[in-house]
C-alpha cells in the first residue's frame, strides 16, 4: 500500500491517501463539501456540482467528489467565489424544485442547503415538462416537478441493488425518471427494496403510506435491528408520540447492512399498531378459552405440554422447528433445547434449503 501523505484544505494540513477524493480527504478531516449526487456507495458521478471547490493551479472549480489528491495539493472549500456559485446553483435548482406537497414529506436536500446558503427563488420556474406517472405498487410514489436529475436513485438501482429497473428517459427539458417502456414497477425488475427513496435527495421518490397519515408535525429516529430475518439489518424507525409513522435507513458505512434495506424491512411495519397483534402470552382455560398470562406462566404450560408428549410416546414424538427470523444464536439455543433438554434430533428450520 502505498504511503499517505500531507495535503492543504482550507488552510489546514490533511492526510490523504493515493488515489481517493477530495471529498473523501476532506470528509475524514472532518471538513464538510455539500453534495447533491454523492452517496458513499456509488461509483462519483460529479452531476450536482454542488460540491465544487478552488484547487490551486486550475483556473476552474473542480468537484471534489471526482478529484483526485496529489502530494503538496492546496484546496479551498469555503471563499467567496465558492459561496457564490453554491447559491446561484441552488437557485438554478429552486427554479426546478417544487416543494413537497405531502404535511408529512421531510425537508428535501436542495431545501437544507437552500436555506443554508440564502438561496431565494428569484429565478422565473423552469417549463421542464417531464412526465410522471401514478404507479399501482403500494410503496413508492414519484413527482416528476421535484426531480432535479442528478441519477442517484438509477445509480443505486445499478450499482447497489444490480436490478437497473429505473433509467433515465426522454431528451433535454423531458428527461425524467422511468421504468424501460413505462411499465410498472410491479412488472418491471424492481425488488420494492426502497432504497431509491432512501437516496433520493430531493423528495421526488418518497414512500406512499405516511402521506395517508394525519399531519405529523416532529418526529424522532429510534435506531433498532429488523426483526424479519436472522441478518441483522439495522434501521431507523422515526416515531411520532407512540406511533411508527415510517422507517428509515442508517447513514451508509454506519451499519452492517451499509443503510440498504429489503421490502419487508422497509415496508411491512403496519404490524406494529395492528389491532390483532398479540401483547402479551395467552393459555388455554379448562373451558377450551384462550386467557392473557405471564411468561413465566406460558413457558411452565409448554413445559408441562411437552414433557407429558415425551413420557407417553418418547422423545422422538417431539419435533422443534425454529425460525429464519431468529438469530443465530436462537437457533443455536433451539437445538440446544431439542438435543439437551428434550432428547430429540427432530429440529429444523424454516429457511434451511
Amino acid at each position: 500500500m502505498s504511503e499517505a501523505f500531507r495535503i492543504r484544505i482550507d488552510g489546514r494540513e490533511v492526510e490523504a491517501r493515493p488515489g481517493e477524493t477530495v471529498l473523501a480527504a476532506a470528509a475524514r478531516a472532518g471538513i464538510e463539501v455539500p453534495t447533491l449526487c454523492q452517496d458513499e456507495r456509488l461509483d462519483p458521478m460529479g452531476s450536482c456540482r454542488m460540491c465544487l471547490v478552488e484547487v490551486e493551479g486550475q483556473r476552474r472549480l473542480q468537484p471534489a467528489c471526482a478529484w483526485r489528491v496529489e502530494p503538496g495539493q492546496a484546496v479551498t472549500t469555503q471563499s467567496e467565489r465558492v459561496d457564490r456559485h453554491r447559491r446561484l446553483l441552488l437557485e438554478l435548482y429552486l427554479a426546478d424544485h417544487t416543494p413537497p406537497r405531502e404535511p408529512n414529506a421531510p425537508e428535501s436536500e436542495v431545501l437544507a442547503l437552500a436555506r443554508r446558503y440564502g438561496a431565494e427563488r428569484r429565478l422565473d420556474p423552469v417549463e421542464a415538462p417531464r412526465e410522471g406517472r401514478e404507479d399501482p405498487n403500494p410503496y413508492i410514489t414519484f413527482d416528476p416537478g421535484q426531480c432535479i436529475l442528478c441519477a442517484r436513485c438509477v445509480r443505486y438501482c445499478d450499482e447497489v441493488e444490480g436490478v437497473n429497473a429505473i433509467t433515465l428517459a426522454g431528451r433535454g427539458a423531458r428527461t425524467t425518471i422511468a421504468t424501460a417502456a413505462q411499465i410498472g414497477l410491479l412488472e418491471s425488475t424492481c425488488e420494492l427494496c426502497g432504497g431509491c427513496i432512501d437516496t433520493c435527495p430531493t423528495g421526488a421518490l418518497r414512500e406512499k403510506k405516511p402521506a395517508s397519515l394525519p399531519v405529523v408535525q416532529e418526529t424522532r429516529a429510534v435506531r433498532t435491528t429488523c426483526n424479519f430475518c436472522g441478518v441483522g439489518c439495522q434501521l431507523d424507525l422515526h416515531v411520532a408520540g407512540d406511533r411508527v409513522v415510517r422507517v428509515g435507513s442508517p447513514p451508509p458505512g454506519t451499519t452492517v447492512n451499509d443503510g440498504n434495506l429489503c421490502v419487508k424491512g422497509r415496508f411491512a411495519y403496519d404490524f406494529i399498531h395492528h389491532p390483532d397483534r398479540l401483547q402479551t402470552p395467552l393459555v388455554r382455560g379448562r373451558d377450551g378459552a384462550l386467557r392473557e398470562a405471564s411468561w413465566e406462566e406460558a413457558l411452565a404450560r409448554a413445559a408441562e405440554g411437552l414433557l407429558a408428549v415425551k413420557e407417553r410416546h418418547d422423545a422422538d414424538a417431539l419435533g422443534f422447528i425454529s425460525s429464519s427470523r431468529c438469530t443465530v444464536e436462537e437457533n443455536y439455543l433451539v437445538q440446544k433445547l431439542a438435543r439437551a433438554a428434550f432428547g430429540t434430533n427432530n429440529c429444523h428450520q424454516c429457511a434451511a434449503t
